[in-house]
């Protein structure tokens, strides 16, 4: 197991997802319904199939398209979001 590249990973993932709307949303469903070890259950498993989803297209994609222009296409259409965000056109 290469260790820096899962602390690496970990660190880059936890960041970006601290305080995220999931976090919300694991909130507002526990306060609602009461059941936080079902709450809790359920958002690991559903970040679990979302994660493995993204790591397989990125690695499909990564043979077939070189790294940088995934990274630069994921800059843009987060760039688009924000301006379409910024705009109030979604």
């Amino acid at each position: 197991m290469d260790w820096r590249i899962l602390f690496t990973t970990f660190v880059a993932v936890f960041i970006a997802e601290f305080a995220d709307k999931t976090q919300l949303v694991g909130m507002g469903m526990s306060a609602k319904t009461g059941r936080p070890w079902v709450v809790w259950c359920a958002s690991v498993l559903a970040y679990s199939i979302v994660t493995a989803m993204s790591v397989l297209v990125g690695a499909t994609l990564g043979k077939h398209i070189k790294p940088e222009f995934i990274r630069y296409c994921g800059a843009l259409l987060f760039i688009m979001i924000g301006v379409l965000i910024f705009w109030r056109k979604i």
